[in-house]
């Protein structure tokens, strides 16, 4: 890939606020400094830091991410320093390109040459430069999507750490910001090589139902198409979405290996003009073929944590197939399969106006507030183990959404308690806690709640926490202050 094919990515970038110039004097800067440099692959050393600009020029990310995704390296690979980027791009650039250096030198996954303590803080620096400036994440993300694509070339134990530190942190991180697709490819490329055997056994368990699923979605969809035009409807798309390898192997994990209770295999999906369509389009399908108990999620009422809009139902189809159909509108879509880069509130006018006052811009604030909820949590903890299993339960989990009684959204990892809830609203709610109502009912204190319960706690002054509480809560933070509350 030549700067020709990236200029192509930014024409539609050339007004006023965004600056065409900066990139291409980072391109070329970049070009310089890696002349003669060549990957393990055999490529131009430029081809990977072209490749990460491409990918966030489609995304329409701003000058300066672009920019710096083209110098990531200089940095570490080159003569050139940090101070020599800021002097030829400023301060903004300098700053993109030092946090990403540092995470260059970061190793999380397990090494013989490294004990928990020393992963773990490299963790925290990890976690401290991701809280600092979200496009330092973004950078990262395509950075390694982009260093997966080519690691067949790398010796084993280094695709192998890169493997598992994927499929741990980077495609949990990408699910996090909302962005599905991209959690999908890294956790894809990732998956053979952390998982080789368990890889080719699903190849060989799957390719005849998959091709067969793909085969009958391709003649349910014209059905689809006339029963909704019949009904007044006119949708954008409708197309098959196959399901992800490794979120594939992980659903049949739970399920057992029972594949026929997969019934999301190959989907079909319904993007329309507006809300009133989708809920529309879920009436016309329910009315033409039945729809399964208990498997109509209305996550546009009840969004999932990461933003994740769509009405999902699963049908007893065409020839008597369960059938599961995604809907959504055209925005919802792109939210759902870029993230937060579909809806970037990177505005230029605003980032020219803090550029001048010395300010990053950060992406609006509800997408970040649990990036920002890392630099305060993450001092929490002392021993290196728990803080990287913590990591993973209460940030890179499965999220769920209650509310209290009051109507206010409480944001938890799946399996979280009544005493989880109780702990997050606040320190003394969790001590004094006795009992607790989930939509109106009496619950154990143990209970683990759904998305969209309405949650009460009931206390009781004086009353302390019980040691039995560290066997089922599910948060750090509920942990922390049971054991704390304990030594009182």
């Amino acid at each position: 890939m030549g700067f020709e094919t990236l200029r192509e990515k930014l024409q539609s970038r050339q007004g006023a606020h965004f600056d065409v110039g900066l990139v291409e004097r980072a391109y070329e800067f970049a070009a310089a400094a890696h002349a003669g440099q060549i990957r393990k692959s055999g490529e131009a050393f430029m081809t990977h830091p072209l490749a990460v600009a491409a990918r966030l020029a489609e995304w329409r990310s701003d000058a300066p991410t672009i920019a710096a995704a083209l110098l990531h390296d200089v940095a570490e690979d080159t003569p050139y320093t940090k101070k020599d980027i800021e002097k030829e791009f400023g301060s903004e650039v300098a700053f993109l390109v030092g946090a990403l250096t540092k995470l260059k030198r970061i190793r999380y996954a397990d090494s013989p040459a490294r004990g928990t303590a020393e992963r773990t803080e490299n963790l925290r620096r990890m976690v401290l430069a991701f809280a600092e400036d979200i496009r330092v994440v973004l950078i990262k993300l395509f950075d390694r999507l982009s260093n997966l694509e080519t690691i067949r070339f790398l010796d084993p134990a280094s695709q192998a750490r890169i493997a598992r530190e994927t499929l741990e942190i980077y495609a949990p991180l990408s699910n996090r910001l909302g962005m599905g697709e991209l959690r999908g490819q890294l956790e894809d490329l990732a998956f053979p090589i952390a998982h080789p055997v368990e890889w080719t056994a699903l190849q060989e368990l799957v390719a005849e139902p998959l091709e067969d699923r793909r085969r009958y979605v391709e003649r349910l969809i014209p059905e689809v198409q006339n029963l909704l035009t019949s009904e007044g409807l006119a949708p954008r798309d409708i197309h098959a979405r196959a399901k992800h390898w490794y979120s594939l192997w992980r659903k049949l994990e739970r399920l057992g290996g029972n594949l026929g209770e997969v019934y999301d295999l190959v989907a079909v999906r319904i993007i329309t003009g507006s809300v009133e369509s989708c809920y529309a389009a879920l009436g016309a399908i329910h009315g033409r073929w039945p729809p399964l108990p208990g498997r109509i999620k209305d996550y546009i009422a009840l969004p999932k944590s990461n933003g994740y809009r769509s009405l999902h139902t699963t049908v007893v189809g065409a020839e008597g197939k369960v059938t599961e159909f995604q809907i959504r509108t055209a925005e919802m879509h792109e939210e759902a399969e870029n993230g937060i880069a579909a809806h970037w509130a990177y505005s230029e006018e605003a980032a020219d106006a803090a550029r001048k006052r010395g300010v990053r811009a950060l992406a609006r604030t509800r997408d970040l507030a649990w990036i920002r909820q890392l630099r305060e949590w993450h001092e929490n903890f002392q021993d290196a183990g728990e803080f990287l299993e913590s990591l993973k339960l209460d940030f890179f989990r499965d999220r769920i959404f209650v509310f209290t009684p009051k109507g206010e959204v409480i944001d938890l990892p799946e399996g979280a308690t009544p005493v989880d809830f109780a702990y997050h609203i606040h320190s003394d709610i969790g001590d004094q806690a006795t009992g607790a109502k989930v939509n109106g009912k009496m619950v154990a204190l143990d209970t683990p709640l759904a998305n969209g319960d309405i949650v009460e706690i009931l206390t009781q002054k004086n009353k302390k926490p019980s040691r039995q509480w560290l066997e089922f809560v599910k948060t750090s933070i509920a942990r922390g202050h049971i054991r704390a509350a304990l030594k009182r």
